[in-house]
């Protein structure tokens, strides 16, 4: 973001934090913009960049609904069911693969 002031890592000034370190205060930043980016030097790919928000300006976590708190439960099961065979993985079947790993691995050990 242009215009934003640019700290190294660990020399954030005082009253500065970002997202997860508002999470763990149990805080948001409840639509406040950025106020500053926070750098950090990475060797092969370029600078690690995270957004820095005012924390006097944050505002308490909402509380989990017992709504909201089902419709996680359901999406989260829904991301559970392999396309392909239609069983229950045990677990979130990856975005990357779009199947279970059982029918994402069948295809190159029938090929093999």
């Amino acid at each position: 973001m242009a215009g934003l002031p640019v700290y190294r890592w660990r020399l954030a000034p005082k009253g500065l934090a970002t997202f997860r370190q508002l999470r763990a205060m149990g805080l948001r930043p409840a639509g406040q913009p950025v106020v500053a980016q926070l750098e950090r030097p990475r060797r092969q790919r370029g600078p690690l960049v995270a957004y820095l928000y005012r924390i006097d300006l944050a505002r308490p976590i909402r509380p989990m609904t017992p709504a909201k708190r089902a419709a996680l439960a359901k999406a989260n099961a829904a991301r559970r069911i392999c396309p392909e065979c239609g069983h229950d993985a045990g677990y979130r079947i990856p975005t990357s693969l779009g199947m279970c790993v059982p029918c994402a691995d069948a295809p190159a050990q029938s090929a093999a």
